[in-house]
């Protein structure tokens, strides 16, 4: 009981600590682009727990979870596949760095010439973005697999999809997780970018309403709203982590301990 309260308290201190420092410091403001903390949480909720939740962030949610559920699966099936295969890596290895250059933002202009400025459009834009941290994890972690367990799954004549399942995904398993840990923050910030071209609804497009029509404290509750939601992805993505890389931390757990 002890240790989850520990844990809450550090990773609530910092945060309390900080909007008590804002709230001192913004007592004696009078300027009208820095929001005091409890006009900002009742403009919060007057903002975003009414229609907008509906119109605008479930539908940006929804984009979210699709494109970087697509970048994800993409990132490590063909990961897998390149990382399995010299060949294939050495004649993949300069497309991939070509195109891992290329901003996804500025391709939003020809995506919507090509498949249309919907709901289509933005999830292909978070695709384009979030799959490069997965997919080169993924290659990575193929590559760095033991040797020893290598060539001893060979011995026991384990190949095709039960080394891919037994030996090559658990061993490059980190690797890929810290792929789609950085996967996520991208695709939020794609998701935001993508709704500020050729969109009439979503939280990149109201927040930059907000901005042209000097909403200034609905648009901090936009910035706020975009922090929590991120804030959120984190601690479920390590509470999945945890679950799938029990093994893993338990080996260095008893690494740390010895």
């Amino acid at each position: 009981m002890r240790k989850p309260l520990v844990a809450v308290a550090y990773a609530l201190g910092l945060p309390l600590v900080l909007i008590a420092l804002w709230w001192v410091l913004s007592q004696g403001s009078t300027s009208p682009f820095v929001p005091k903390p409890v006009p900002l949480v009742t403009t919060f909720i007057d903002t975003w727990m009414g229609d907008k939740l509906l119109t605008d962030v479930l539908p940006s949610l929804g984009r979210f979870v699709v494109g970087t559920t697509l970048a994800i699966v993409l990132g490590i099936v063909i990961g897998l596949g390149v990382g399995l295969n010299l060949t294939l890596r050495s004649l993949t290895e300069p497309a991939f760095e070509f195109f891992r250059a290329v901003p996804p933002p500025i391709l939003i202009p020809i995506l919507g010439l090509i498949i249309g400025v919907g709901d289509e459009m933005k999830v292909a834009v978070i695709v384009l973005g979030a799959i490069w941290p997965v997919l080169l994890n993924t290659i990575e972690g193929v590559r760095a697999a033991d040797s020893v367990q290598t060539e001893t799954s060979r011995s026991y004549g384990i190949s095709g999809f039960n080394r891919l399942r037994y030996q090559v995904v658990p061993s490059a398993a980190p690797q890929i997780l810290a792929g789609v840990r950085q996967a996520l923050p991208i695709g939020i910030i794609l998701m935001v970018i993508s709704e500020m071209f050729f969109s009439s609804s979503g939280l990149g497009f109201s927040i930059i309403e907000f901005q042209r029509r000097f909403a200034i404290a609905p648009m901090w509750s936009g910035i706020v709203l975009l922090g929590l939601i991120g804030f959120a992805v984190s601690m479920l993505f390590k509470l999945v982590e945890r679950r799938l890389l029990r093994w893993y931390y338990g080996l260095k757990d008893i690494e740390n301990g010895s």
